[in-house]
């Protein structure tokens, strides 16, 4: 019982105290070869009240999409948080290639999943006579087990999806979905997801420098 129960610690402390990112399945359209584009739109479709976030995510996707000599730039940044609304496609379109953009991948906030669940408190199940011979042996022990209660984590999982179209053919080149789980914050959430985004469409062959 005392193994299984610091065996259950360790994975609780290893999975609350860092994020991790991870892409649960990918897809590249037939016949597509790498490709270079001159200029990509970043596109985050992610609730207003969470600016932060979208800012983050295109931020890094485009940064890590530079660092690969790919151009991209952002659409929070290029036209404001409401972008494209209230806009015909013709008139995106016309509004992107007038000013360079060839293609545009999105990312999109699927899903937001909560969960929780309870972390139990120290448990002792050695005999207690080994600690009552020793007056501190025995105090700490009683001491961490009176005062260390159990206690409920919540912990959060996002699953994305990111899609690039091609706007000279308007066809979906590429489609990829992600799962990150319990980010420590905006910032690492869009580092992690930038960097798993452009290493697998170079992988893939999606893209060309």
């Amino acid at each position: 019982m005392k193994v299984r129960f610091v065996l259950y610690s360790l994975l609780m402390l290893l999975l609350t105290a860092c994020s991790s990112s991870r892409i649960t399945h990918s897809w590249k359209a037939e016949n597509v070869n790498a490709k270079k584009f001159n200029k990509i739109m970043v596109v985050a479709l992610i609730q207003d009240n969470d600016v932060m976030k979208r800012e983050k995510m295109e931020e890094h996707l485009i940064g890590d999409l530079n660092e690969k000599g790919v151009s991209a730039v952002s659409s929070l940044k290029e036209y404001g948080p409401k972008s494209f609304e209230g806009m015909k496609e013709e008139e995106v379109l016309n509004k992107l290639q007038n000013s360079g953009v060839d293609a545009v991948l999105t990312i999109v906030l699927l899903d937001k999943q909560r969960e929780r669940y309870y972390v139990p408190g120290r448990v002792y199940y050695s005999p207690y006579v080994i600690y009552h011979r020793r007056f501190w042996r025995y105090y700490n022990t009683m001491y961490d087990r009176i005062y260390s209660p159990g206690y409920y984590q919540i912990n959060t999982r996002y699953f994305w999806e990111s899609n690039l179209y091609d706007l000279s053919s308007k066809e979906l080149l590429y489609s990829v979905q992600t799962e990150s789980f319990e980010p420590e914050s905006a910032q690492s959430l869009g580092h992690e997801y930038g960097k798993l985004i452009v290493k697998d469409m170079f992988e893939k062959n999606v893209l060309a420098k």
